[in-house]
């Protein structure tokens, strides 16, 4: 970035300091939308990070122009925004987007709320440094009070019920590929075919922090895989039942079927929806409504290393499996749950053991 500066007289002949102007690094993009895409090509945002990426800040355009964001069904559909970048300098902005991001958080999660806000301020820092835009218009909107995360492990008979749900090959490729690698979602939808190295039932994916690493799995995965890939040698691994629209990336277009990569808020509607009854036994199929939550995709990883946890799987192993950067942030995976408890407590009863 280069900075110019230009002394001039006052009156009176007193010498004037002027404010620096930023000079852009390169020619400003000629819309939002582009701007978004340079983003995510020069920034280094990981792949597995960029497509969450691209689908908040382009919730956040339609605010960033003055329109409430779409939200549901409405939202899967919805073209991006068309603006100028140059906008989110306009000084009446910031008050007119606290009162849209306000209503938008009354309407979602605060856990979405809040990820989508600290991605669209880390755009805008990276447009400001790049000399484009100057002001930042979010300032003033504050993250929303997350509840803790309770998310609980599913029990190993719940996920035996899971493999018994009539399901799609590609569902089940894709549910039993998260459970038996503890990989995270997003991670597992950003694999291409090529990256796939069957006869050592691995997988080279890149990490939240754009490390290359690898997951594994075993012959649940190993049985499926053939079936789901069907001959392709190349692209997305999991597929969109449709082809892919106009707007869609070539990284993210099977080559041979010209359909789109399966998208994480699909592949988590898909799951949520068929798991309503198992989530709620005691519910009958005809009240699985939109009353009615299943489970997330997030529970397969979680369930996957608790379970290794109460199967005595050391520490360090739990580490490089879950690839953790700290003991600290597997804590809450590693801890047993209730069934493993009870199981464990009955085991060591004396009077069951006088039984024997």
């Amino acid at each position: 970035m280069g900075i110019e500066q230009a002394v001039a007289p006052e009156a009176g002949g007193a010498l004037r300091v002027p404010r620096a102007r930023v000079v852009p690094l390169s020619a400003p993009p000629p819309s939002y939308e582009a701007a978004i895409e340079r983003y995510l090509t020069s920034a280094g945002i990981a792949k597995s990070s960029a497509r969450i990426y691209r689908i908040s800040l382009i919730t956040w355009g339609w605010m960033l122009c003055g329109e409430p964001a779409p939200t549901g069904p409405a939202r899967r559909n919805a073209k991006p925004a068309s603006f100028d970048l140059t906008t989110v300098d306009d000084p009446a902005l910031p008050l007119v987007l606290a009162e849209l991001a306000a209503a938008r958080a009354d309407e979602m999660d605060a856990d979405t709320v809040n990820r989508e806000l600290t991605i669209a301020r880390k755009a805008i820092s990276w447009w400001q440094a790049q000399g484009w835009i100057e002001a930042d218009p979010t300032i003033g909107i504050e993250r929303r009070p997350a509840p803790p995360d309770r998310t609980k492990a599913l029990s190993k008979p719940q996920i035996t019920a899971l493999w018994q749900l009539d399901a799609s090959v590609r569902e089940k490729t894709f549910w039993k590929l998260l459970y038996e690698s503890a990989a995270r979602a997003d991670e597992i939808l950003c694999l291409n075919v090529e990256e796939l190295f069957p006869a050592d039932k691995r997988g080279r994916v890149v990490s939240k922090g754009g490390a290359v690493e690898w997951i594994h799995w075993q012959s649940g995965t190993a049985q499926l895989l053939p079936r789901h890939i069907a001959g392709r040698t190349r692209g997305p691994l999991f597929l969109t039942d449709r082809k892919a629209p106009a707007r869609t990336p070539t990284l993210d277009i099977c080559p041979t079927t010209g359909r789109a990569r399966l998208s994480y808020r699909r592949a988590e509607e898909i799951f949520e929806e068929s798991t309503r009854l198992l989530a709620n036994p005691l519910a009958r199929p005809e009240d699985c409504g939109d009353k009615l939550e299943g489970w997330t995709l997030h529970r397969l990883r979680h369930s996957a290393l608790t379970h290794d946890a109460e199967d005595g799987t050391s520490t360090p192993l739990l580490l490089a499996r879950s690839r953790h950067a700290s003991v600290r942030s597997l804590e809450r995976y590693a801890r047993p749950g209730v069934d493993a408890v009870a199981q464990h407590v009955a085991e060591r009863d004396p009077a069951a053991r006088r039984k024997r």
